[in-house]
């Protein structure tokens, strides 16, 4: 099995590098739209690396999901957490009552005997 993770590893490294290797060209990043960057009279550009900003979509796009999945179980952790805390109280409470001695007259024994 590990034999098998190191071989997907090099081949996703293999595809990674081609496409680099592929998207070398720089591109212009503007903030702004033109026309929006003349009226606001703020633009901001910056030439990078296809590549750079291929991954770079890629890994933000990842860390947007993370996040947006971690808000979304936010419920069910909270749930888990509660379920959890009830269940030591109820264990707690079940030791508490198996620790007590029963008494010497007990009720249902008299009403058997």
């Amino acid at each position: 099995m590990r034999y098998i993770r190191y071989a997907f590893l090099a081949l996703l490294a293999i595809c990674l590098i081609t496409v680099a290797m592929a998207n070398r060209d720089t591109v212009v990043l503007n903030l702004l739209p033109a026309d929006m960057a003349g009226f606001s009279g703020f633009s901001y550009a910056i030439e990078l690396p296809l590549f750079v900003v291929i991954f770079g979509g890629v890994i933000a796009g990842l860390l947007i999901g993370f996040v947006w999945e971690w808000f979304r179980e936010h419920r069910i952790r909270s749930d888990a957490r509660a379920a959890k805390r009830s269940v030591k109280k109820l264990e707690r409470e079940v030791d508490q009552l198996k620790a007590e001695k029963p008494e010497a007259g007990d009720d249902v024994l008299a009403l058997l005997k």
